[in-house]
């Protein structure tokens, strides 16, 4: 499960984005993924640093969102890139050939052209309605993320699925074929994340 500590919504909610990454960490998180679209490079940096120290301290890794540059200066697991940043081939140039690169895809062609990049995994969104992250693109439903997985898995790469997915939904997403679930808003809901990801983590099946 990739739990993303998004800043915005993290403030929204009345969190910090640390102290939003400790409740994940202690409720089982054990990929995070900072997203922190409207945060200025400087306390991007910052934050990215701290919340990679937590999560390693924890045994988990983390990821950046958009910026590979902060991603190798706070020494975090890799980058997760969407098609209007850089590629996922000069991602690699910059955080080096062990490091994860995701990237973003929200129709068949992307898929397609995702095949050739050099990447870890591929993401496939949104699934349903979500208003947290703007991708410009319609609900792709349940059918799209089989074909999505199918596709993946004839590259040799994991699916993973992101948009509206809610603990109500996440094992309709996951019988689909998505070999894992990116969660934003729905981890806030009721105010408990550390909670909150512990019930997610059940209802996918992961080992207590």
């Amino acid at each position: 499960m990739n739990v993303i500590v998004d800043a915005d919504a993290a403030a929204r909610a009345g969190w910090t984005p640390l102290d939003l990454t400790r409740a994940f960490l202690d409720g089982g998180a054990r990929f995070l993924q900072l997203r922190a679209k409207s945060m200025g490079g400087a306390q991007f940096a910052e934050t990215a640093t701290a919340v990679v120290e937590l999560a390693h301290s924890a045994g988990a890794v983390a990821i950046v969102n958009d910026r590979a540059d902060i991603a190798v200066l706070a020494g975090a697991d890799g980058v997760h890139v969407g098609q209007d940043d850089l590629t996922p081939s000069a991602v690699r140039a910059i955080v080096g050939d062990t490091a994860i690169v995701g990237l973003s895809t929200h129709t068949a062609e992307q898929v397609e052209r995702a095949s050739v990049e050099p990447i870890s995994y591929l993401a496939i969104g949104p699934v349903f309605g979500t208003r947290t992250k703007a991708t410009g693109y319609d609900a792709i439903g349940l059918e799209r993320v089989r074909d999505a997985a199918a596709r993946a898995r004839a590259f040799g790469l994991p699916l993973v699925a992101i948009g509206g997915i809610t603990l109500e939904n996440v094992r309709s997403v996951s019988d689909a074929g998505a070999a894992s679930v990116a969660v934003i808003s729905d981890l806030l809901a009721g105010g408990a994340p550390e909670s909150r990801v512990r019930a997610f983590l059940q209802a996918l099946g992961a080992p207590s």
